[in-house]
């Protein structure tokens, strides 16, 4: 009888320290899609965010909610077509195609007022609504956007664009990382703000930029700030980032393995408290 008891007293032991099973659905672009279909980055990474936080927190379990080229308002717009899950915690990623696309950031008044989608402040409020509706007891993480470089798409160099070191249509990508981190603080939800804090800046987004010499025509390594305004022809020029110019990212725009691991470092610190 004795041992009987032991066994069951050592059995609710186990079973009560076992860790709670977690759902994430993380919403997102390309830089969270890709972490499954990484072989549409010529293999240049191999782990996304999302698969090291679920390694390191194996209780996680992810669904990815990431879209290439998407919005805050393509999001926004589909939200009900998007199958949604109730899940225990969401994560939004998003803000970096909003700026390089020319949607208005918008104002507070955009979320406080619900105006729609035309916005980014409308947007995000259309997206937190549903995540709400969902799951009113969920943990929302909102990202903002990372700083980026001058982006070159590794399996088409037609598809390039500048990077956050200047205005687009008017805006900074910083707005928009405000904007967010302005809707996390109004929303009491935890916000990762990778554009200020997270370590990753113009200087270590790549080693260098590999261009022709405008006076020579010979490629040269040129270290940010010094490839700014040098021309970068996609129809004739070499793809500008070969392995050695991978830093955190790998083609200016999107992490590399090692950017995927700091933005994953954050987030497990604020996950495994969950």
């Amino acid at each position: 009888m004795k041992k009987l008891i032991l066994v069951l007293m050592l059995f609710c032991a186990i079973t009560s320290f076992k860790e709670k099973e977690i759902t994430w659905v993380a919403i997102g672009d390309s830089i969270t899609y890709l972490n499954d279909h990484t072989n549409e980055t010529a293999n240049r990474i191999t782990k996304g965010y999302m698969t090291v936080v679920t390694q390191k927190l194996p209780n996680i379990h992810y669904i990815n909610q990431g879209y290439n080229g998407w919005t805050s308002g393509n999001i926004a717009v589909a939200i009900e077509k998007l199958n949604l899950q109730k899940a225990d915690v969401y994560s939004v990623f998003l803000g970096t195609n909003d700026w390089w696309q020319g949607r208005p950031v918008g104002t507070f008044a955009d979320y406080q007022n619900n105006t729609g989608s035309k916005t980014l402040y409308g947007a995000f409020r259309i997206i937190m609504n549903k995540l709400r509706s969902l799951n009113k007891e969920a943990k929302i993480i909102l990202i903002t956007p990372m700083q980026r470089g001058d982006f070159v798409y590794i399996n088409d160099k037609k598809n390039n664009a500048y990077g956050s070191y200047k205005e687009k249509n008017g805006q900074t990508l910083e707005e928009f990382a405000n904007a967010i981190s302005r809707i996390g603080e109004y929303e009491h939800v935890k916000v990762v703000d990778l554009y200020h804090h997270s370590g990753i800046t113009q200087k270590n987004i790549v080693n260098y930029k590999r261009l022709k010499d405008p006076q020579t025509g010979v490629y040269k390594n040129y270290r940010y700030p010094h490839f700014i305004g040098i021309p970068f022809n996609s129809t004739t020029d070499e793809y500008p980032y070969p392995v050695g110019a991978m830093n955190m990212t790998f083609d200016g725009l999107h992490p590399s393995d090692k950017g995927h691991a700091l933005i994953a470092k954050i987030l497990v610190k604020i996950m495994k408290k969950y």
